[in-house]
């Protein structure tokens, strides 16, 4: 955990998806110790919610849950996300699928329904959860970078949506990140590894943590004029070639 923490998110409320494991339930961690209440949902794992962010009538039992127990909604963070290397040739109809279903669609689905509960807040904020890959492509994740793209442009749409109730909508574009979504990707290629550390002048792969601490600062008051933003966070990998 983070020595930076602090009591800015006291009273607020917060769902956050993908939020038993990697950057979701270090997100959780790290908002929870900021002082807000917090709604893990995961389709697996010590969540709070246990479903499938595309599963028919999800969001109804996500959003009942928060009102239910909180009675409001300040902020939402969609972590939940797939991804798998394979060449364009062995991406089945059913692998694009299903990363637009859970990269894109979900988060476009949760967003817009859980927007009424938004408007009430008096500091809504959304942050949404894209790549490098929402700017960048490489071979072997045609699915992934596709749904990454698209993230990025619904949260920049989102953002003018919804700035005139107050709610702010980022995307944080994590870099190569450990977690366990991307350890099968680094034990099979070390090379990939390599590569990503050596492309950061910062000379390391990312943690959950250094992720999670941007989005904390995201949903406080202290980035209340920031919003339709894509946010690099990536150990400066991407100001090189």
């Amino acid at each position: 955990m983070s020595a930076q923490t602090s009591d800015r998110l006291n009273g607020r409320i917060a769902v956050v998806t993908g939020g038993a494991s990697g950057i979701g339930a270090q997100t959780a961690a790290r908002l929870a110790a900021d002082g807000a209440k917090v709604l893990r949902v995961d389709r697996k794992g010590d969540a709070d919610l246990l479903l499938d962010v595309t599963a028919d009538g999800a969001n109804t039992e996500i959003l009942d849950a928060v009102r239910h127990k909180y009675g409001k909604l300040d902020i939402l963070v969609t972590c939940a996300g797939i991804s798998k290397f394979l060449s364009l040739e062995e991406t089945s109809d059913e692998v694009w699928d299903n990363n637009l279903a859970v990269n894109l669609t979900a988060v476009f689905r949760l967003v817009r329904d859980a927007t009424s509960l938004l408007k009430e807040s008096q500091a809504g904020r959304v942050v949404t959860i894209g790549s490098v890959m929402s700017e960048f492509a490489g071979p072997g994740l045609t699915a992934y970078t596709a749904s990454k793209h698209g993230l990025l442009g619904l949260s920049r749409a989102l953002a003018t949506e919804l700035g005139g109730y107050g709610i702010t909508v980022n995307c944080v574009q994590p870099g190569a990140i450990e977690t366990p979504m991307t350890a099968p990707a680094f034990n099979d290629m070390p090379e990939y590894k390599t590569f990503w550390s050596e492309k950061a002048p910062l000379g390391r792969l990312g943690q959950p943590q250094d992720i999670a601490d941007v989005i904390a600062f995201l949903v406080s008051d202290d980035a209340r004029f920031m919003s339709g933003h894509g946010i690099y966070v990536d150990g400066g990998a991407m100001v090189q070639p």
